[in-house]
């Protein structure tokens, strides 16, 4: 049988980070017979960020009052990721970036069937990395390292393509009242969070009968 899980996340976002890891370990311990298909869904936590990013130590002191408690956050995120083998060297992450071209690209490689590579590709090349994605250059470079063309993906980067699609996907996530990512739409059910592989998987047999 065959069940699709909608996937309402942002690149910056580290919760999402480690949901995705989980919702692999979710799908790797489901009977045989039960194939998923996952479809990526733009979110921006920041969609008023500047196109070029913003110093992040000075982004993060201005969101969470001081830069003291943007590390303690940090630490608790780097914390409950190595149970599920992520990586968070939020040292090597000079910028915050504006994620929207992110999304672009994301939308793109659904529509080549590497989505799922891409995001992972993303997401790892920000958090263990430093990777600015928020960058063309970067975003293309990414594209061509999991089998996109990477020209091909510059290209497209500078063109008006995929704009109005993702815009109109995010339209969607606020008109279904997606108000915090992660956020899972498993075969219809909502799941909100970077829940334990155990609470995904339990949904993902309960959605399938």
């Amino acid at each position: 049988m065959q069940i699709q899980i909608n996937l309402t996340s942002d690149f910056i976002c580290p919760w999402c980070y480690i949901g995705e890891k989980r919702l692999a370990r979710a799908i790797e311990g489901l009977p045989a017979g039960v194939d998923v298909k996952l479809h990526w869904l733009p979110f921006e936590l920041n969609p008023d960020m500047p196109s070029d990013g913003m110093d992040r130590k000075i982004y993060r002191s201005r969101k969470f009052g001081s830069w003291e408690r943007s590390q303690a956050m940090d630490a608790q995120t780097v914390l409950s990721g190595k149970a599920d083998d992520v990586i968070f060297d939020y040292a090597a992450i000079k910028r915050t970036p504006n994620t929207f071209h992110a999304h672009r690209i994301s939308w793109l490689a659904q529509r080549e069937g590497k989505q799922p590579a891409f995001v992972e590709a993303a997401l790892r090349g920000y958090f263990a990395g430093g990777r600015d994605i928020g960058s063309k250059e970067v975003l293309a470079e990414i594209a061509g390292e999991i089998g996109l063309n990477r020209d091909a993906a510059a290209a497209f980067l500078e063109s008006y393509e995929g704009v109005e699609s993702v815009r109109a996907l995010e339209r969607a996530a606020y008109e279904r009242d997606v108000q915090g990512v992660p956020h899972f739409d498993i075969g219809g059910a909502a799941l909100v969070g970077a829940q334990p592989a155990r609470v995904i998987r339990q949904a993902i047999l309960k959605a399938v009968g």
